[in-house]
């Protein structure tokens, strides 16, 4: 499909509905685009939260699971 739109002042430009709606991006959803030497590809796009570990913050996952295993205590079966 084929579609004309324009691009305002700031370089913004607009999907059509039908094609937003088609493709699965929504309101604050985002769009990858990609240079090719044909001109420009726009695919949707996903991103993801991604947590960087400090080491304050490793130091705190081991405290809390010390903590998690207090009172369990391992013991051997008999067999």
């Amino acid at each position: 499909m084929t579609k004309v739109v324009n691009i305002n002042g700031r370089g913004a430009l607009t999907l059509p509905k039908d094609m937003r709606r088609r493709l699965g991006v929504r309101d604050g959803g985002q769009v990858v685009i990609e240079e090719r030497p044909e001109g420009l590809l726009l695919r949707p796009g996903a991103t993801f939260p991604l947590e960087i570990y400090t080491d304050a913050r490793l130091a705190e996952f081991r405290r809390n699971n010390e903590e998690a295993l207090t009172g369990y205590r391992l013991s051997k079966r008999k067999a």
